[in-house]
């Protein structure tokens, strides 16, 4: 009886030991998320022996550092979004779903351990895309349509680039030209982005799919010289408006106005954003960078953050939760929640024509005049159009600080 009882310690051990132990295997992982109607997004991981991933997108290296793990469930928690992964895994395994709360959307993800191309190539290609391209999204609807131009790379059947459009870019898209089919995709937590088209006689066509949720047709044509309208033309005040005004609390719950002491005689940066907004978290983490280096007593920057957290608490739960990550130094203000409708928006800021995108910067000279209004944002995805940006944006804003406060002031 002793021995059995002994035996029985030890299996028991063992299993509380293996039970403990379990965990994905470290190394190279291929994930796909399931968008309905043969459709699936690939994307590459790297899972990490200290339960970390690291999520590829072209250039783009996603750090995953919140990873639960209680027997066979897991619970991958993005970085700043609020998007979740949550499945249950083997060793080589890990299946389930990728679910945004807020937006109550869900779609089926699966993970192999297996050391793998984004996209499996079965032929050679017969197209080459590199070089610029004139781009029409949804181009038969009136209401939906918008223009946007592709920027693409090919080595082989490997493609890197992205879409900009008048609102922003498409993110780190990666993907491949196999025979004359263009697939291309990207992942990272906010978004997840497919474009399946055809390419023939210099013209692309094919449908652009956000998720399970939303899909469009779009074209495309050889373009090199091919260039969007300028984005500080698209939102201005209205007619009888030269200043931004707001009231807004920040995440103590004091509310901020652009008439408080702190940004007077002072050149202020106002961005418009969202905390669910990739490329909001690229210009954040680019005026968070600018801040800390350009550091000046006449130089404030400010965030006004459009949230469709249901309610309050979860909208400044999000927005403690960027500032945190990317350790953002100035106020991030909750301007709405509930609601990232641009029209909504465009209420809270009636001086302004419209409000076209997330994100939107307003330039606020030492006189509180709006000396201009930048749409959209050319992140570091867009290549020579980001270097660009970071330029002219140091030019002006020291452009501002170099001007004379007013007598009045």
């Amino acid at each position: 009886m002793k021995y059995i009882v002994l035996l029985l310690t030890i299996v028991v051990a063992v299993s509380c030991q293996n039970a403990t132990d379990l965990r994905p295997s470290t190394g190279n992982w291929r994930a796909t998320l399931d968008l309905g109607n043969g459709n699936t997004l690939p994307f590459l991981v790297d899972y990490h022996a200290d339960n970390t991933l690291t999520i590829y997108n072209a250039e783009e290296e996603i750090e995953v550092n919140e990873v639960t793990i209680k027997g066979d469930s897991i619970i991958i928690q993005m970085p700043v979004y609020e998007g979740v992964l949550k499945g249950t895994f083997t060793s080589n395994t890990i299946i389930g779903d990728f679910i945004k709360p807020s937006l109550n959307r869900t779609v089926s993800f699966k993970m192999i351990r297996e050391k793998a191309t984004r996209f499996k190539i079965t032929q050679p290609h017969t197209s080459l895309v590199s070089g610029n391209w004139e781009t029409v999204f949804s181009p038969e609807s009136k209401e939906d349509t918008y223009i946007a131009k592709g920027i693409f790379e090919q080595l082989g059947n490997k493609v890197t680039g992205t879409f900009r459009t008048t609102t922003g870019d498409y993110r780190y898209l990666e993907g491949v030209v196999e025979g004359d089919s263009l697939k291309l995709s990207t992942f990272d937590g906010a978004h997840a982005f497919l474009f399946k088209a055809a390419i023939k006689d210099s013209i692309i066509k094919g449908i652009f799919y956000s998720g399970n949720h939303w899909e469009e047709p779009f074209t495309a044509k050889r373009n090199e010289g091919y260039e969007l309208p300028s984005a500080d033309s698209l939102t201005y005040l209205k007619e009888g408006y030269d200043t931004l005004t707001f009231s807004f609390p920040d995440t103590d719950g004091t509310m901020v106005a652009l008439t408080d002491e702190r940004f007077k005689n002072k050149v202020v940066v106002v961005q418009v954003m969202g905390t669910w907004c990739p490329n909001c978290l690229d210009e954040t983490k680019f005026y968070t960078d600018y801040y800390h280096k350009n550091k000046s007593d006449d130089l404030e920057f400010v965030s006004l953050a459009f949230e469709y957290a249901p309610n309050k608490e979860k909208a400044f739960k999000s927005i403690n939760r960027l500032k945190q990550k990317i350790d953002v130094p100035y106020p991030i203000l909750l301007a709405q929640y509930g609601s990232s409708d641009k029209k909504e928006a465009q209420e809270k800021l009636p001086m302004l024509n419209q409000v076209l995108s997330y994100p939107t910067t307003l330039f606020i000279d030492k006189k509180a005049k709006v000396r201009k209004i930048h749409t959209g944002f050319n992140g570091p995805a867009t290549g020579k159009e980001y270097t660009e940006f970071v330029a002219q944006f140091d030019r002006f804003v020291k452009q501002l600080q170099a001007e004379p406060i007013s007598e009045e002031k």
